[in-house]
């Protein structure tokens, strides 16, 4: 039995995030009086695409980017698949098709959006390295510029993990690989799954220095069902879904223009309250971090205490699994993960966190705590209270009883 909504905890924003109400009022127009199609040639019409076009204008101030580079998609999975395949088939029928193949590189623990991407390409003949990192989820920028080859053309690595919150250091790893590239004579492009990131950390492509860049509305308090993909100019990139070559050529159909609104509205205001809303999390972070540290001596804590966002933390209990975990903290209306929301109901361990060299018996048993604008210190402090009785009723229970 669910609770009711305005008794819930919700610490599961990594996941999604509800519509604020000002993204909200400016969407609502555009469902009903705003309603043209923006290709359309009427006075309607006009309004429709005059929405478009200031959220494409808004998403290129936050990114200090070029409108004509803004691409808007279905979501994050959508944008990270048409970096991915869309370069891949760009580079395919480019030069008579004298450069089908190729090499691609990544981490081990992207989204899986990234990750099956790279694994269809594979299936057509592409070859990928996968590179791994360290216990705190860090990639080593000069093992990963190790891996440009002559035929390297596509790097893919995320901005912030999406379950531990690791901040890989994306410019220093952008620089090195162009670096090698020149060294071995290649041309090689930079995208980054930034997913995570939005309201979170800067995002300006010069210094990140990407030329791809996958966005999602609903992790930043904007509607689901919608996307941004940054394509730096000049980059050729073949589009996957054809039709009447809405979005630049980039991707066909009629836009979503109320989702598209919203995303932009809500990339701005996440990028305005960033920096302010840094020292709260922070605090709020650190007190549940020492807090399950303090009242959970067995627990581990996964991933950078330093190199991460405040608002995710990933906690394993020894002896445990995650879902009745979960389960327990639902019954007391507090809403959390076990890490992506995309494989949470999954009782396989994170890849991410096997990648960081814990065990899958501990991996099996992570938790995933994410906070958001409105999370305060009695969210944290019912989860203090509530998760050891929890955790201790799980561990005196029998294995296997039940069965």
């Amino acid at each position: 039995m669910y609770m009711s909504e305005d008794r819930i905890n919700y610490l599961d924003h990594a996941a999604t995030t509800p519509v604020r109400e000002d993204v909200l009022e400016k969407m609502l127009p555009y469902f009903t009086q705003k309603f043209g199609n923006p290709s359309s040639l009427y006075a309607l019409a006009g309004e429709a695409r005059y929405g478009v076009d200031e959220a494409r204008e808004q998403v290129a101030g936050v990114l200090g980017a070029r409108t004509g580079e803004i691409v808007f998609t279905g979501g994050g999975s959508e944008s990270d698949n048409t970096a991915i395949k869309g370069i891949a088939a760009a580079r395919a029928t480019s030069s008579a098709g004298l450069r089908r193949g190729g090499h691609i590189i990544t981490t081990a623990i992207e989204h899986h959006a990234v990750i099956h991407s790279v694994e269809q390409l594979e299936k057509m003949g592409y070859e990928a390295t996968v590179v791994g990192v360290d216990s705190k989820g860090r990639v080593d920028p000069g093992e990963f510029a190790s891996a440009v080859r002559p035929d390297t053309f596509l790097v893919s690595v995320m901005l912030v993990n999406n379950e531990v919150g690791t901040i890989q250091d994306v410019p220093a790893i952008s620089q090195q690989v162009r670096e090698a590239a020149d060294r071995v004579g290649t041309n090689v492009l930079v995208h980054t799954d930034a997913v995570q990131a939005a309201g979170k950390l800067s995002l300006n492509v010069d210094d990140l220095g990407i030329d791809l860049m996958s966005l999602s509305g609903h992790k930043i308090y904007g509607p689901k069902g919608v996307g941004v993909l940054y394509v730096r100019r000049g980059t050729e990139l073949e589009p996957l879904i054809a039709g009447g070559g809405q979005e630049n050529q980039m991707r066909s159909g009629t836009e979503n223009v109320a989702a598209i609104v919203g995303m932009g509205e809500a990339l701005v205001l996440s990028e305005a309250e960033r920096t302010s809303s840094r020292p709260r999390l922070q605090a709020l972070s650190e007190r549940l971090i020492e807090g399950i540290a303090e009242r959970v001596p067995t627990s581990t804590f996964n991933g950078s205490h330093t190199d991460r966002v405040a608002e995710i933390a990933n906690f394993s209990f020894a002896g445990v699994e995650g879902e009745p975990v979960l389960l327990g903290l639902d019954f007391k209306a507090i809403a959390a993960s076990s890490g992506s929301a995309c494989s949470s109901a999954s009782l396989e361990p994170s890849h991410v966190l096997l990648a960081m060299g814990i065990s899958p018996e501990m991996a099996v048993g992570s938790l995933r705590i994410s906070m958001g604008r409105e999370t305060t210190e009695t969210d944290i402090d019912d989860v203090l209270q509530v998760l050891p009785e929890i955790l201790q009723q799980l561990e005196s229970f029998p294995a296997g009883a039940g069965n």
